[in-house]
This record gives C-alpha cells, structure tokens and sequence, in this order.
C-alpha cells in the first residue's frame, strides 16, 4: 500500500484546518496539501494535480475538499487506494444555494474577507464553540491566508460542480465518510445518502460537532481516520 496521503482542504480554508492530521500521520505517511485556491473550476484543479500526483495515494477531502475528491475520482480512480470523505455531500447546488454563492462572491469584491469569513463562522462549527476565540481566529486566519480572489474562483468552481450521486456506485475503493452529527452545512442524511450509495462505505458520526470536524473534533477524527487506514 502507498504511504502518500493526500489531504484537500475547504471552501476558505487552508492547511490549518488539517492541523491536527498532519501533527498524528506525517510520520507515517507522506502527506500533499490539495492546492484549491488556483483555478475558478474543479477539472482544471484536479488536472493539476494530477500531473504531479502519485501513481496511487489515499485521499481525504472536507466539504469542498469532499466535491474535488469526486472530481479526482472521476478523472482517475484507478488511481486511489482509499478515500475519506468528511462533512461533504454529492448533491449540487439548488438555485438558493446558487444565489447565496453569487451574492458572496459580489461581495468578496468589495468587504473584507475577514468579515465575510467571521460572518460565515456559525454555520461551520458547534453553537458551543462560538465562545471558543482561538478556533474562530484560526477560520478567520484560514481566509485571510486564501484570500478574496480565490474565495471568488472557489465559489465559482462550486456553482458549477455537477451531481455526484449518480457516480457514486462506481466508487470502487475502500471509503469512510465522517461528519459532525451539528453539521449545518451538510447534515448527517446527505452523509447517509452517500454511504448507500458508495459500495461498501463505512459511515461514522462524531457528537457534539460541527462542520468543521477536523478541527473541532481532531482527536475522533484522527482515531476514526487511523481505524480506517489500518484495515
């Protein structure tokens, strides 16, 4: 089995929110951050990738991260060993979904990311850990770190991205999908949707979480991720 591990971040985030899986598996795997922040569409980022990629690597995508491991799926899924899927979801977008995104990125033409970003912080993590000031300035740091023009390209990407669930049964790789049981953005019954769909998936569910597991919940995401990798 490869040891290359690769990790793809959310809408607006960047390496941090993978903080606490970098710190538990770089000594035992060899581990790539997704860059997302470069193309307004999901072919054109996972091409890119592709040609520097692995001949075979786990991958882990989170919400975005979630819509691109699709995308690298259909563009090469011979080519994975396993995939983790967390707080993501295989519909597109409805019209609603669509506005919202179009209204963000008029207005990331014009306000500052970090409002925007502070804005968006109570759907992407527990209403407990509102309170919690070093988590919140770690979101708000992520968009800054990404920043306005490729949040703009991002939300582009995402308007166009297509269904997933037809492709889904085609998935043919070991897969375990995790979400925040408080997930605002994508509950647990697309989660459970998509775990009917993927032949043999594995679905866990982690209390007291949010959208953003991977950093309010790392230790359960960790020991839910290393369970899996070691099967």
């Amino acid at each position: 089995m490869s040891k290359d591990f690769v990790l793809i971040p959310g809408l607006l985030c960047s390496h941090d929110l993978w903080l606490d899986q970098i710190d538990a598996f770089e000594a035992d795997y060899d581990l790539t951050l997704f860059d997302h922040t470069r193309h307004d569409n999901l072919p054109d980022m996972v091409r890119g990738f592709l040609a520097d990629a692995p001949d075979s690597f786990t991958l882990a995508g989170l919400s975005m991260g979630g819509y691109i491991a699709f995308e690298v799926m259909r563009q090469a899924g011979e080519r994975l060993e396993k995939l983790i899927l967390l707080d993501t979801n295989a519909r597109a977008d409805r019209p609603p979904q669509i506005d919202m995104r179009e209204d963000l990125i008029r207005r990331a033409g014009t306000e500052d990311i970090r409002d925007i970003a502070r804005e968006l912080i109570p759907y992407l993590i527990h209403p407990d850990r509102l309170n919690n000031t070093e988590l919140c300035d770690r979101i708000v740091d992520m968009a800054t770190e990404v920043g306005a023009k490729a949040f703009q390209r991002q939300q582009q990407a995402l308007i166009a991205r297509p269904d997933s669930r037809e492709f889904l049964p085609q998935i043919s790789c070991p897969t375990l999908i995790i979400c925040g049981m408080q997930d605002a953005l994508t509950p647990p019954k697309v989660h459970q949707e998509m775990a009917d769909l993927i032949p043999g998936a594995i679905f866990q569910q982690i209390e007291n979480c949010g959208h953003l597991s991977t950093m309010e919940c790392g230790d359960a995401v960790n020991k839910l991720m290393a369970d899996f990798l070691a099967t």
